[in-house]
């Protein structure tokens, strides 16, 4: 029985999971296609251009690909030309489109190019690679997601080790039935509109910023047992 599903797992995640990425994402492209033009030029007039933002992001196996999603901040800088930090540059309207996930529909593009699929571990920035320990480097054993199973189990109010450790069940569980609860409860969460954040802001500290400190943690013990 363990090896039935097993198989039906594999299945599903070589082949089937695939193919209904591209379907849905053609069909919630071509039914919402005037949603896309008005966030875009809703962004443009509001936050300017460029209306899209751009970003390299490791995918399968840390292969980099560029993300696409809506642009939800300014580009305001301060008198040196360093960009301000993200809540100074997070507006009213950027805020909506976060809530909401809705900067998040180019998306979608990515999905089709096969760079994501609809549910996943969420690409986090390249600059994490470096720090990530083997445990928490197999969620790049599939492709990042839309939405996961972190991002329904508290988003961006989990602490890193919570995160990845839904990132590995996910991994380790995919089926069918997973991404279809996970898509559901996804849905639920962005009309209620919970555990939203700004990366970078209160407890939400950056990975590789996490990691360093923890290394001087651990190097701080061991100096005091010497």
């Amino acid at each position: 029985m363990f090896c039935v599903k097993m198989v039906k797992q594999r299945i599903y995640a070589r082949f089937i999971k695939r193919a209904l990425d591209i379907v849905f994402s053609i069909i919630v492209l071509v039914l919402f296609w005037w949603l896309f033009l008005i966030i875009a030029i809703a962004v443009r007039i509001k936050l300017g251009s460029p209306i899209l933002f751009k970003q390299e992001r490791p995918g399968k196996n840390e292969k980099i690909f560029r993300l696409y999603k809506f642009r939800s901040m300014t580009n305001t800088c301060d008198k040196t030309g360093k960009l301000l930090p993200d809540t100074e540059r997070l507006t009213a309207f950027g805020k909506f489109l976060r809530s909401t996930s809705l900067d998040e529909l180019p998306e979608l593009f990515n999905i089709i190019k096969g760079d994501m699929s609809i549910v996943g571990p969420r690409p986090l920035a390249v600059q994490y690679l470096p720090y990530y320990n083997k445990f928490e480097k197999q969620r790049h054993l599939v492709l990042p997601g839309l939405t996961g199973l972190a991002q329904i189990n508290g988003r961006n109010a989990l602490n890193w080790p919570e995160r990845f450790a839904y990132d590995i069940q996910y991994v380790n569980k995919i089926s069918f039935r997973m991404d279809l609860y996970i898509i559901v409860q996804t849905v639920i969460k962005v009309i209620k509109r919970n555990d939203v954040g700004v990366r970078g802001t209160g407890n939400i500290m950056d990975f590789d910023v996490y990691r360093r400190m923890q290394m001087e943690e651990e190097d701080n013990c061991d100096s005091d047992r010497r």
